[in-house]
């Protein structure tokens, strides 16, 4: 009994077979919902759970969508769980928002469509599950090696405000969407607003800059943010439409995320040649 339990809390870094099998399961939602969204957002009323007017909207939603996709096909084939520990959180914040914003928002629904009944499967059960894989698969962390290359500190300082300044943002589209949709770039509802909180809370992953240097732990959230970076930019190309330009937050978001697309590309190629 006690080699049993040992095996069990010993810090061998191995990915549990239960991990695995949550990922996979998740992966097919993901993947069909950002097929509805990012292609065609202008026909979410007859394909999605409720109706996104915005076509930004449901094209910053399928960007997530498909960016929570790579990340769970990347940790179904993970053999080290500290290659993708960081995700868990994030997904498990975006998962349990979506679901709070679902309640408080339940009319704006159609009932009647097998997507959102996918769509309260997803978010009434995900969070659950997000947060059973992380706590059992949590006591296999193990420790860097002396070998292990590190991100520069200047760089795990610049993504860790990157991340507080994203969950600030989701928090505040979230708590306050009435004062958001007010400033918003694009039209927002309510629920859109809410929906954006979830999505922004997901770069709350950067927070684990600061205590987790080793660059193998931030190779896959880098790249799954750079899915997700490069297909808001055109995103924003596609929707320029509904921008209004003559909002600040406008001008800083297209400054902001293309530098940011671009700045996120430059450190990943930097840190792969270190690790090379």
């Amino acid at each position: 009994m006690a080699a049993e339990v040992l095996s069990v809390t010993t810090p061998d870094d191995r990915v549990l077979r239960a991990t695995r099998v949550v990922s996979l399961v998740i992966v097919p939602f993901l993947l069909l919902a950002w097929a509805v969204l990012y292609p065609w957002p202008s026909d979410t009323g007859r394909l999605f759970a409720w109706t996104i007017a915005s076509h930004v909207s449901a094209m910053v939603l399928g960007s997530a969508y498909l960016g929570g996709a790579y990340f769970f096909v990347r940790a179904a084939r993970a053999t080290r769980w500290h290659t993708i520990k960081a995700g868990f959180p994030p997904v498990g914040l975006f998962a349990t928002l979506m679901g709070i914003a679902t309640l408080l928002h339940w009319d704006k629904f159609s009932h009647a469509h097998v997507a959102f009944w996918l769509w309260v499967l997803l978010y009434f059960t995900t969070p659950f599950l997000i947060a059973w894989v992380w706590w059992r698969n949590r006591p296999h962390d193990a420790a860097a090696s002396p070998d292990e290359v590190l991100l520069p500190g200047t760089a795990a300082w610049v993504i860790v405000a990157v991340g507080g300044l994203a969950l600030i943002t989701g928090l505040f589209l979230f708590l306050v969407p009435a004062a958001a949709v007010s400033i918003w770039p694009w039209p927002l509802t309510p629920l859109t607003a809410r929906v954006m909180g979830a999505v922004f809370a997901l770069g709350s992953a950067g927070l684990g800059a600061l205590w987790e240097r080793r660059w193998s732990s931030a190779r896959i959230p880098v790249q799954v943010a750079l899915v997700m970076l490069l297909l808001l930019v055109v995103a924003g190309v596609r929707g320029r439409a509904e921008l209004d330009l003559t909002r600040p937050l406008t001008w800083l978001f297209v400054v902001g995320f293309t530098g940011l697309t671009v700045a996120t590309l430059a450190l990943y190629v930097g840190m792969e040649r270190r690790s090379r």
